[in-house]
């Protein structure tokens, strides 16, 4: 029983969805969808059907993607209420959610609590120099704007940045709960946003991280005793080692990104990514970061 992880599948592109239906059976292990499964319902159900006829066990956590509101698939949802809904089509399949219970991993690499989890950012991941009123026009002058800030509305809230800080609130509460129930089970975290900025690492649209993660999430991997931290959202897949914990960026991406590992006779069942057991920890609990093409 091995446990997986694959983001981004942006089932909104054909060549996506063509390749999704090569999953391949793995009747005894787990897999997490780390987040920007797609934009709607159907995308939503594409990816879950296919993930729970190939996995016993699956857990999802929400991009940035799956919020948004647009004009083709129930414009009627905004912010949190598309968020709802997204969880609500996730439990018609049996995927776990971040609304859910954290459940104890028993397979191999295990005991271990999955947590899926949902922050949001907060505009943080900038330099020190940089207000937070002054952090849009920032990336403006780098001809850099997320689609976010059209499509991805907070409602209720006052703003992305008060959604973000109650969904950290939450979910460290959320957490150390978790840790009540099951003591000395360390802890898969699966977000799609990274949780520190010192791995994002976007040298094309440096600016672009300001939509990457908020910085109140550094230290969570310490805090709550992770074992690995799963994140997607930058479509550069890498695993990195911070104090003994391993941090795996499991995105697929858009087509044109990956596309070519099919020309060394690769498909999606390469890139995805062993979480547990997964690789020993370096001596010491640090190395290199190493960039990942496939697997």
């Amino acid at each position: 029983m091995k446990l997986y992880a694959i983001g981004d599948l942006h089932l909104s592109y054909e060549y996506n969805r063509k390749a999704l239906e090569e999953l391949a059976p793995h009747p005894n292990d787990g897999l997490i969808l780390c987040g920007d499964v797609g934009e709607s319902a159907e995308h939503l159900e594409l990816a879950f059907e296919a993930a729970k006829r190939n996995f016993k066990d699956v857990w999802w956590c929400p991009g940035n993607h799956e919020l948004y509101t647009i004009a083709s698939s129930r414009p009627d949802l905004r912010g949190e209420a598309k968020y709802a809904h997204c969880v609500e089509v996730a439990r018609r399949h049996g995927v776990h959610t971040p609304e859910d219970e954290f459940v104890l991993w028993e397979g191999e690499g295990g005991p271990a609590i999955v947590a899926p989890t949902f922050t949001l950012y907060d505009y943080s991941f900038r330099p020190d120099h940089v207000s937070r009123e002054e952090a849009l026009r920032w990336a403006e002058e780098m001809d850099t704007v997320a689609t976010d800030e059209f499509l991805l509305h907070p409602d209720p809230h006052a703003s992305r940045d008060a959604w973000c800080a109650e969904l950290v609130r939450r979910f460290e509460g959320k957490m150390a709960e978790a840790r009540g129930r099951h003591p000395g089970a360390p802890l898969v975290i699966a977000n799609h946003w990274p949780l520190r900025e010192d791995l994002v690492f976007i040298p094309r649209v440096p600016r672009f991280s300001l939509w990457c993660g908020t910085r109140a999430t550094a230290e969570w991997h310490a805090r709550f005793g992770a074992k690995v931290v799963v994140s997607g959202h930058l479509h550069v897949p890498r695993t990195d080692w911070k104090g003994g914990v391993r941090f795996e960026e499991v995105s697929l991406g858009y087509p044109r990104q990956w596309q070519d590992v099919r020309t060394v006779g690769r498909d999606i069942n390469s890139l995805l990514r062993e979480i547990l057991p997964g690789p020993a920890a370096p001596a010491g609990g640090e190395a290199e970061m190493k960039w990942r093409r496939w697997g």
